[in-house]
């Protein structure tokens, strides 16, 4: 599971008849301090409520099909998780 920032949405004239009514998302990858990291890439929204701005988390390959509950839905990363709140603790060296 990793984290990510909701930039922006998809909206698909065509798709695959099992990702009716599913969003999604354009996501900005984030680090473990939550800063932002890597080129973005598209999620489906499995919880159906994340929107642009929120922090989610991730999962991807086989666990992202999981999130589902058609079976075989074809996604290579979902949305299984919001983040309502944070905190990023530094730690020392040798702590």
């Amino acid at each position: 599971m990793k984290f990510g920032k909701v930039i922006g949405s998809v909206v698909c004239t065509q798709k695959d008849a099992s990702l009716e009514g599913v969003k999604l998302l354009v996501i900005q990858p984030l680090t473990r301090e939550l800063e932002p990291r890597g080129s973005a890439y598209i999620a489906a929204d499995a919880v159906g409520q994340a929107g642009i701005g929120q922090i989610v988390s991730i999962v991807f390959s086989a666990d992202a099909t999981q999130a589902f509950p058609q079976p075989r839905i074809p996604v290579d990363a979902s949305i299984v998780g919001l983040v309502d709140e944070h905190t990023v603790t530094q730690l020392t060296e040798g702590t």
